[in-house]
């Protein structure tokens, strides 16, 4: 039986975990957000850890507002890097288990194969750079049974994201343009969510690990757009455009597709196909 703090409880990740938490019933588990729990003040996190007796921290909590990290870098920073050092050091002090969140953004995006755990990271935004800091953070710290899972291109039925920002665009356009020079893999939260809850007890290693996680498969921004609409039986016109033609302050990395062999054979993580992940999700929120 844990006792699992989910940081960023509201966020895509988090809400995820909140809807397969009832299926974990000899697990107790706390979801906050900035509204009841500041990641960013180590005594306030310290004292809930202790009085909760949490033995699990799970980091959702994020700045991912990639465009308006440019503009507000000590915020996103404050997020990104110091908060999850506070939570390394305080899973150290505690002995409890971490698993945090990162992104496919610590990379440049200039390779051509899908990118493993022992590339070397080379973020090219804010957004990026404050999260690799996170991840080096906790290296740094070195909680035992901790691990960094990077994922991409997320999507659920909480929050904002490029899924409900297609349907939305499609209630009132016939036509829509969409980058098609950037490619990745788009990961359904909720497979995500189901991987860590999966994997928490197996979780045992003495050097933080880094894990890619994301659905299998590879497309572009346009490609993505364009199943979505055709699984969801809509006549929308989807025009390819060139990431110059939408610019943007925050550089997308062209190419993030992450290698999940490691974790897959690891800890015996099924991983699902981004498309029929993508008809699942659809059919769901029919």
């Amino acid at each position: 039986m844990y006792k699992i703090l989910v940081t960023g409880g509201n966020g895509q990740l988090g809400s995820e975990i909140k809807e397969l938490s009832s299926s974990f019933t000899n697990d107790s588990f706390f979801f906050t957000d900035t509204s009841n729990l500041d990641i960013t003040n180590h005594a306030v996190v310290a004292a809930f850890i202790k009085t909760n007796n949490i033995d699990v921290i799970v980091n959702c909590a994020a700045y991912t507002a990639v465009d308006k990290a440019e503009s507000e870098p000590e915020l996103a920073d404050a997020i990104n890097h110091l908060a999850v050092k506070n939570l390394a050091i305080i899973a150290k002090e505690r002995g409890a288990k971490l698993i945090h969140i990162s992104t496919d953004y610590v990379f440049d995006g200039t390779g051509h194969k899908p990118y493993v755990e022992t590339d070397i990271p080379n973020p090219q935004s804010v957004y990026g750079q404050t999260k690799l800091d996170g991840e080096l953070a906790i290296q740094a710290v070195n909680p035992s049974n901790s691990i960094i899972i990077r994922t991409s291109w997320v999507y659920s039925n909480f929050g904002s994201n490029f899924v409900k920002t297609m349907l939305r665009l499609a209630k009132t356009r016939n036509e829509i343009s969409v980058v098609s020079d950037q490619m990745g893999t788009p990961t359904y939260a909720g497979d995500l969510a189901k991987a860590i809850l999966e994997i928490l007890p197996q979780i045992k290693n003495e050097q933080v690990a880094i894990y890619h996680y994301t659905n299998s498969g590879i497309c572009s921004w346009y490609e993505f757009a364009k199943a979505i609409f055709k699984m969801k039986g809509m006549e929308v016109m989807v025009n390819p455009i060139t990431t110059s033609q939408y610019p943007t302050p925050a550089k997308r990395p062209e190419y993030s597709v992450l290698g999940s062999s490691n974790i897959a054979s690891f800890y015996n993580v099924k991983i699902l196909k981004w498309d029929d992940s993508l008809e699942n999700f659809l059919q769901k929120i029919n």
